[in-house]
């Protein structure tokens, strides 16, 4: 058993233009002001970062590195959420996503696509040159439009679809290896990879890739209806990565699932500040710990209703309050008489 390390915070939700929020300074000392040990960093975010310097130069990342430290922090993790879905997106999504990326690719698929996966190994690179183990990304989609079959889907469409995700990041997960790094695909509504199934179906066309694993967020897995403490034993080994993100489902007799192209307010499932949602965070912080995950329970802020500071603050409490120190003994211990081969054997009557 292991005890997880935290907490943390991925910085995406508060980065801005207006102090603290507006340089890497000024956000890592309130962070550890909120009483964060960790940050995740979105490495999209010129205001707190420099991909390009990162992959780089050592020395830039050490200086990074060496700031967050004298602020109290540690960076938990590299993040590649934006750059990771553009590797690939359907065209009914050209548009939408096209404001993730550079100015100088958008309007061009292809151009973008490529550009995309050079982000993804760049940040990979500037991971290796910060000594850190894991990065967070997703894995875009080209099956999403067609998740729910209206009009039936021709056979073979999903299958082309996975093998040509697969054959993308192929690449990407080989110069992950050379990094010595894990990628961790956070499994998420909009993603080809969106529970289960759709990893294994991917993983399996990477032949059990070692550096394709998971993003753990029990959120997603809420509003899917999914069983997010089952999904932690199944895929212990393949889970290096865990956002802790509330959320409920209080389905009606109008809506469900699909929210009824409603806002996040007025759906039936909605992200919360943690503690507000239904998620059973006692029980995967002790499945966790259990199952020896290795790393940072980092928060994701995301919620319709609570002020994000206020949010910031609270969730970092409770992470603390729910991260389990391990026991380095057994309960029992003080009961034990001491036995050797001889009496096990006479125990038993052989």
């Amino acid at each position: 058993m292991k005890t997880i390390k935290g907490p943390a915070l991925f910085l995406a939700q508060f980065a801005g233009d207006e102090a603290p929020f507006n340089s890497w300074d000024g956000i890592t000392k309130w962070a550890a002001d909120c009483g964060y040990k960790g940050v995740q960093i979105p490495s999209w975010d010129g205001r707190l970062f420099d991909l390009q310097k990162a992959a780089d130069s050592k020395d830039y990342c050490d200086e990074i590195a060496g700031q967050a430290r004298a602020n109290g922090i540690e960076i938990t993790e590299l993040s590649t959420h934006l750059q990771g879905q553009l590797v690939a997106v359907h065209p009914a999504y050209d548009t939408a996503f096209d404001g993730f990326a550079a100015p100088a690719v958008q309007g061009d698929p292809k151009a973008r696509q490529a550009w995309a996966v050079e982000q993804v190994k760049l940040a990979l690179t500037a991971s290796r040159n910060l000594g850190i183990g894991s990065q967070a990304t997703f894995s875009g989609a080209l099956a999403w439009p067609y998740i729910y079959p209206w009009p039936q889907r021709p056979a073979g469409l999903v299958e082309a679809a996975f093998d040509e995700l697969a054959a993308r990041w192929r690449p990407i997960l080989d110069h992950a290896d050379e990094m010595g790094v894990d990628l961790c695909y956070e499994i998420h509504p909009g993603e080809d990879l969106h529970d289960g199934i759709t990893f294994e179906m991917f993983l399996e066309r990477l032949d059990n890739h070692g550096r394709c694993n998971m993003l753990y967020d029990p959120s997603h897995y809420v509003l899917q209806c999914l069983d997010y403490l089952d999904n932690i034993d199944i895929y212990k080994d393949r889970i290096k990565m865990f956002h802790v993100k509330d959320a409920e489902f209080n389905p009606t007799g109008k809506q469900g699932v699909y929210g009824g192209y409603q806002s996040w307010v007025d759906r039936a499932g909605r992200f919360r500040s943690l503690g507000d949602g239904q998620v059973d965070f006692a029980a995967i912080f002790s499945k966790m710990a259990a199952n020896d995950f290795d790393g940072w329970a980092v928060v994701e802020w995301e919620c319709a209703i609570k002020h994000p500071e206020d949010g910031a603050r609270e969730g970092a409490q409770f992470v603390k309050d729910h991260i389990i120190r391990v026991t380095e003994r057994a309960f029992d211990d003080f009961a034990g008489a001491g036995t050797d081969d001889a009496a096990n054997r006479k125990m038993l009557g052989i």
